[in-house]
């Protein structure tokens, strides 16, 4: 038996009657229906489904009108290796340009690990004239590649990712209309074009911005839902995002000491925010004016993560704290301790962190479920405040601790796995988990 994949048809072979055997109907794969042939193409990696030319001569020119390509090193790998990879992709877009007919609605093309940038401008072209929705461009690092004038007439596209490459403006251009997810890792571009993009997407619910800004901007994006963010803290400037609910922020500019921002005045412009993600260096950019609480309520934010983090500087410990005491509705907490940024606290400071940890007790975190602690090396820091989680938490369903790696820790792993057994749980049903490999 064979079967076409795609969920469209099983073909049974025919037995042959003179013959008494079974075998397969001679046309049967021409006489398949186009909508299903087109289903089964499309459910192939762009290679085979070019191989299905070969089946039949009512298949030979299907993958011609594919409206769904990617185009990356899983290619380069399946293809001659005699040929140089920017001799094979150069062909590649021949052949699409020459031979695709249809609109064109997701185009990836991945080409990091080529040494060159080769030139694409007929393919933009190609794609901005096939209707693009979704675009995704990769491209070699160190090597950028500026982005034609036919891209920014891409009027129809709702997701795009770019990477490595250098934007200019041409001065005609409003924006896309339709955009509602934009990704920018390593872009040049000058930031005052990243304000007035952003702003000129008035649909815009997703944005990535990784390592791409060197000046200050501001960012409008009243329907902007989710913000990434890796560069310099110190020249974003987040304005109108009234609908905000999940933000991720990593700072690596800082420089200096802690507290440039205080965490109160920053989060007071995110009414929706549900989960918050911040790395050490951000928590220490913020790390300035800490009070007992907010002074407004965040009922919303549920999910709190803080990675590469350090409970042994005095400053960020605070912040990190105040943030768990400020936030009544929370329901998850994972925190990635990473110790190499600081030096290990010394006994005085040691002593104000813990009596920081220790203001935990105060409060009552009634709606948490979900804890999870990694690079845990069982500093009286780390167990005070595992100890104080488990008994503030009546609703706690699991705690996961995974051991930090090395052999210069406080304690060891069967050290603290003991003392954690001992702490007093205030919810019935939690369950702890020590990965001890």
């Amino acid at each position: 038996m064979q079967v076409l994949t795609g969920n469209c048809c099983n073909i049974m072979p025919t037995k042959d009657k003179k013959r008494g055997s079974r075998a397969l109907a001679p046309d049967i794969l021409s006489n398949l229906p186009d909508n299903i042939i087109d289903a089964i193409v499309m459910r192939l990696p762009l290679r085979d489904a070019v191989r299905t030319s070969v089946l039949s001569k009512m298949w030979r020119y299907n993958w011609c009108r594919l409206p769904v390509w990617t185009i990356d090193q899983a290619l380069w790998d399946m293809t001659n290796n005699a040929i140089s990879p920017t001799t094979r992709f150069t062909n590649i877009i021949y052949h699409l340009l020459t031979l695709h007919v249809g609109p064109i609605s997701k185009f990836t093309l991945s080409i990091a690990t080529l040494g060159n940038c080769p030139k694409i401008d007929n393919l933009i072209y190609f794609l901005s004239r096939n209707g693009i929705q979704h675009l995704v461009l990769q491209f070699p690092r160190g090597n950028l590649y500026k982005l034609p004038s036919s891209f920014f007439t891409c009027s129809q596209i709702s997701h795009l990712s770019l990477q490595n490459c250098l934007i200019m403006f041409p001065p005609a251009f409003k924006g896309f209309e339709k955009l509602v997810s934009l990704e920018l890792c390593d872009v040049t571009i000058p930031s005052k074009f990243i304000g007035s993009l952003i702003s000129c997407c008035p649909l815009l619910e997703h944005l990535v911005l990784h390592s791409t800004i060197s000046n200050h901007i501001q960012i409008r994006a009243p329907k902007l839902r989710s913000f990434d963010f890796t560069g310099k803290l110190i020249f974003l400037s987040l304005e109108d995002v009234p609908l905000l609910e999940k933000l991720s922020l990593v700072d690596t500019g800082y420089s200096g000491k802690a507290g440039k921002c205080g965490i109160a005045k920053f989060l007071e412009s995110f009414p929706a925010l549900k989960h918050l993600h911040l790395d050490y260096f951000s928590v220490r950019f913020f790390a300035g004016e800490v009070t007992k609480q907010l002074p407004f309520a965040l009922n919303s934010l549920k999910r709190l993560h803080l990675s590469e983090f350090s409970l042994d500087e005095l400053d960020v410990a605070s912040c990190a704290l105040y943030l768990i005491k400020s936030f009544p509705f929370l329901q998850e907490i994972e925190i990635e301790v990473y110790d190499d940024w600081v030096e290990p606290a010394g006994g005085d400071v040691t002593s104000e962190i813990l009596e920081k940890v220790k203001s935990l007790s105060n409060v009552t975190l009634n709606h948490l479920r979900v804890v999870e602690f990694a690079g845990i090396t069982g500093t009286d820091p780390e167990m005070q405040l595992i100890k104080l989680l488990l008994a503030k938490s009546p609703k706690l369903a699991r705690m996961l601790i995974k051991p930090g790696v090395g052999d210069d820790t406080p304690k060891s792993r069967i050290e603290v796995l003991a003392e954690i057994t001992q702490f007093r749980r205030a919810s019935p049903r939690a369950e702890v988990v020590y990965k001890l490999a």
